[in-house]
């Protein structure tokens, strides 16, 4: 059970960020974009690049992350701000497409080989009959942190407060004074920088490889709309919810059902175990499990 229980928690560590992330942006720029997932691929590649270079992992981790929160800032300003203005539909199939170049530049620029980091072998940590790596561990409480901090510097900061009254209320916030558009670039950045930091744990405990954001583009969009497109604390908890599902799913013994010994659900199967979970929660609310606003788009 409590191998379960750490299962559960190192995928949501996999997925709250960059579902965060996008959550976020959503709430000001309403449109669901596409490319975010990439952000975490590019992210893992550039930290990858960096520790070929003799840079230590720490460091590596932070520059990535701000590269990637740039680039993020970059491509809304060139791009997006203007796909926006002819529709949220136009801007979602335009980060599509900015999807596949971003993947087909990795191609050329990384080729087609995973790449894993140069770190030194970490250790297993054994709890009971459960196990973790040291790794796994660091990469869930820095995860942990970093959604403490971001709470925090939501409900309890002046910026924190501008974002909620301009994802609340875009016309209001103008007239009261608040800058939009530095707003909007600022969000930008936290969730760019957070996909790269995201995508540089997730490929610690695995590898960078061109798919990454393909492989998590489903379930965290599963964990962004379970929380309500918009509410970026409800993203988290969704992400939970699509983590709790895939551990089950791929962890039941089915055996009992057919007459055999040690009968599992492919690994295949996870995504469409999540998008059940997706449907059924939809059905009931369909405007997501933690939010409301959505209502008004």
């Amino acid at each position: 059970m409590f191998q379960f229980i750490l299962d559960t928690l190192l995928r949501t560590a996999d997925l709250s960020l960059i579902a965060l992330g996008l959550s976020l942006v959503y709430g000001l720029v309403r449109f669901a974009n596409v490319a975010h997932v990439q952000y975490a691929m590019v992210g893992s590649f550039i930290t990858a690049a960096l520790l070929t270079m003799g840079c230590p992992f720490v460091p590596a981790v932070l520059v990535a992350s701000a590269l990637c929160g740039l680039m993020a800032v970059l491509l809304h300003h060139w791009i997006f701000r203007r796909l926006a203005q002819a529709g949220p539909a136009n801007a979602m199939i335009g980060s599509l497409a900015l999807s596949m170049i971003m993947i087909a530049v990795i191609l050329g620029v990384a080729g087609s080989s995973p790449i894993g980091y140069d770190l030194p072998l970490s250790p297993m940590l054994s709890l009971g009959d459960s196990h973790i790596t040291r790794n796994q561990l660091w990469s869930m409480l820095v995860t942990l942190a970093l959604l403490v901090g971001f709470g925090a510097l939501l409900f309890y900061s002046s910026l924190g407060r501008s974002i909620r009254a301009l994802a609340s209320n875009r016309d209001l916030a103008a007239a009261s004074g608040l800058n939009a558009d530095a707003l909007v670039h600022t969000v930008n950045f936290i969730a760019g920088a957070l996909a790269g930091l995201g995508g540089s744990l997730l490929a610690m405990n695995a590898s960078a490889y061109v798919n990454q954001g393909n492989d998590l583009l489903l379930p965290v969009l599963a964990a962004a709309i379970l929380g309500g497109l918009g509410n970026p604390i409800g993203a988290v908890l969704g992400a939970l919810l699509i983590a709790a599902t895939e551990t089950l799913v791929t962890n039941l013994d089915f055996g009992w059902l057919v007459g055999g010994e040690l009968v599992f659900i492919p690994v295949t199967y996870i995504n469409a175990a999540s998008f059940l979970i997706l449907l059924l929660a939809l059905l009931l609310r369909p405007y997501g499990l933690f939010n409301r606003e959505v209502r008004r788009v």
